[in-house]
């Protein structure tokens, strides 16, 4: 294990779903959720698989043991499918903000995961670090934006729910990674064998739903199919790449943590980009989860 590394990949992967989420956010208001979240995996099934033939000389990691195929199968079920169709519909029904200030639980249970089931020891200064950046993360994602309406109250109850299901999804998927992930196992190989299953459970799902083909007509819109491509680089191939490093090297709760800056992360990119203005109580949440990060990387050991 290399802690170092571990670290540096969980913050790339924030940064990789950071940018998937400006793809996928503009793909999907073209061409909607259902048919980006298919559309995302199976091009990063294909990126995956041609760096899995470079790096390893076959596109299938078929020298994976059957139990490592069992936990990444599992950890892909309950992370790619089961978890995140909780969250899509979270943010349905009481929208991003208040879905991500509940999946800031993620690092909370995998932190008691990771000392419960690895042994894994968190330091003191660790500890501070990951309270300061689950805090600024939940500072800025708890904002008011507007007055919700009575009709929009009525489903909060089943959107937290649902918010709660995909961030105990997210945990467990991270938690059975790691078990798949045991003695050093080869992580683009580990990444593979998770987006192939992904793929195979949604799209047959779709194809039994006759859902499929109007997916595959929706990338007729060039642009919404750009953005689809790209987003696929950035997340499901680079970002679940990087998040395998992470939890290979790394341990689960600072792991978990790091990955979690996205909402703070996209606050300077989207006022770069897209002037969004910035709020003072944005700005200091930016920097109390940054300053989080710098207290895990900084923490003597």
């Amino acid at each position: 294990m290399n802690p170092a590394t571990g670290q540096l990949a969980a913050i790339a992967t924030a940064f990789f779903w950071s940018a998937t989420a400006l793809f996928f956010s503009y793909s999907g208001r073209r061409i909607g959720s259902q048919v980006v979240n298919r559309g995302r995996l199976l091009f990063a099934l294909l990126f995956v698989g041609l760096s899995h033939l470079a790096l390893h000389g076959t596109v299938l990691p078929l020298d994976a043991e059957p139990y490592r195929w069992g936990w990444l199968s599992l950890s892909s079920v309950i992370g790619l499918v089961i978890g995140d169709t909780f969250l899509f519909y979270a943010y349905v029904l009481i929208g991003p903000r208040l879905s991500m200030l509940v999946m800031s639980l993620v690092p909370i249970i995998n932190t008691a995961a990771g000392w419960l089931l690895f042994a894994e020891q968190i330091s003191g200064w660790e500890m501070a670090g990951i309270s300061l950046a689950v805090a600024g993360v939940a500072w800025v994602v708890t904002e008011p934006r507007r007055e919700v309406l009575p009709a929009e109250q009525r489903q909060v109850g089943r959107g937290l729910l649902a918010a709660v299901g995909g961030a105990f999804g997210q945990a467990l998927n991270l938690v059975t990674a790691r078990y798949g992930l045991a003695g050093d196992f080869s992580t683009i190989s580990a990444t593979m064998i998770r987006l192939l299953v992904a793929v195979v459970v949604l799209w047959g799902l779709a194809l039994l739903r006759g859902s499929a083909g109007p997916s595959l007509r929706a990338w007729r819109d060039r642009r919404a199919f750009s953005a689809l491509v790209a987003g696929a680089v950035a997340g499901p191939f680079l970002g679940i790449w990087l998040s395998m490093v992470a939890v290979q090297q790394a341990r689960l709760g600072i792991a978990s943590t790091l990955m979690a800056l996205p909402p703070v992360i996209l606050i300077p990119v989207e006022f770069v980009i897209f002037r969004t203005p910035v709020s003072r109580r944005g700005v200091l949440g930016t920097l109390l989860a940054f300053s989080g990060v710098a207290l895990i990387f900084l923490a003597p050991g």
